[in-house]
């Protein structure tokens, strides 16, 4: 199951990228790609990689799996709080004020 949560992150990484790439509201940029696409990447690979090692390594693995969702715990924050002021901060031509 972990592998399969880790692969299926990297699909969604990847989906994220694309989307990214093809949007024309906001240029992303270098902390964007850092924050929304290289971290949770990172993330995603250790908890992947972790359930390969969980056989042989139980104690390791289980430190990389926890490293790993806390890491995905404090990006979702990150993000959250990023989005949030975005969205506060910078208003449409045409929105009410």
């Amino acid at each position: 199951m972990l592998a399969l949560f880790g692969l299926g992150g990297l699909v969604y990484k990847a989906t994220v990228i694309h989307r990214a790439r093809r949007q024309t509201y906001y240029q992303p940029e270098r902390a964007d790609w850092i924050w929304y696409a290289l971290l949770p990447g990172i993330a995603y690979v250790t908890i992947a990689i972790a359930a390969l090692f969980l056989w042989t390594y139980p104690c390791l693995a289980l430190f990389a799996t926890a490293a790993g969702a806390l890491a995905l715990l404090l990006i979702g924050i990150h993000n959250a709080w990023d989005t949030v002021i975005h969205i506060v901060v910078v208003r449409l031509p045409g929105e009410l004020e």
